[in-house]
């Protein structure tokens, strides 16, 4: 059971940090890089969750009953996953040999879960004809930021294992990493599906139209707020 008093300890004044074993490295070590990625992430998912909280579930009509779905589904999910993350961040801050017998580990059925819930989420999707934009409503495009951070995650836990040989990581970690990215870009697009929001697609640039800017356009603006300051 943890028992934190207090936070600082100034154990890490030198630029050192201990693992869950106990031994110190520095912090710039790649260990405590993918550790301080795990929370990024988790602080992220906790900002989605926020996002998702602040939807506006009325509007003239009464009750919005997709905002109150996509509260319930992703609320439940987003839950479950932060405690995951912190599973994840709990078990790569120790080499694999040295983690405490009692730690319950992150294993298949985990990333079993996730592809389950992709299936069902995809149920409601249409196929995608081309790439779409990391946009949308605040949680779409905050998922979009937290699927990005998952992929940094991933290299950042590739490095650490080429660096410590690959018996430094459980080849199941990557699995579930590489699933949650996957799981947060079909997540975000069910919820703009619910939210009957258009996604916007990518366009090569090959064919889009010339491309003018907004400078005239702002000029414009000016002009416009000169000629009724003058009236």
């Amino acid at each position: 059971m943890v028992n934190i008093t207090r936070v600082y300890t100034g154990g890490g004044d030198k630029g050192e940090s201990s693992l869950v074993d106990g031994s110190r490295r520095s912090k710039a070590d790649p260990r405590f890089e993918v550790v301080g990625l795990c929370d990024e992430f988790n602080s992220l998912l906790g900002t989605v969750l926020m996002e998702i909280d602040r939807l506006p579930n009325h509007d003239d009509g009464g009750q919005r009953t997709s905002v109150r779905r996509i509260q319930q589904v992703v609320g439940e999910a987003l839950g479950r996953t932060q405690h995951e993350v912190f599973d994840l961040g709990a078990e790569l801050a120790c080499p694999p040999e040295t983690l405490p017998e009692f730690m319950v580990l992150i294993n298949e059925d985990q990333a079993n879960v996730l592809v389950d819930e992709m299936d069902a989420l995809l149920e409601w999707l249409e196929p995608l004809n081309s790439f779409i934009l990391p946009t949308g409503e605040p949680p779409v495009a905050m998922m979009h930021v937290a699927r990005t951070m998952v992929r940094r995650l991933e290299r950042s836990v590739v490095r650490l294992r080429e660096h410590e040989g690959e018996s430094s990581v459980r080849p199941i970690v990557l699995i579930y990493i590489n699933r949650l990215s996957d799981w947060l870009f079909v997540m975000a697009r069910w919820v703009s599906h619910v939210l009957q929001n258009e996604e916007t697609k990518w366009v090569p640039l090959g064919k889009r139209t010339a491309e003018r800017g907004i400078g005239q356009r702002v000029r414009q603006m000016r002009s416009n707020d000169d000629d009724l300051s003058s009236i």
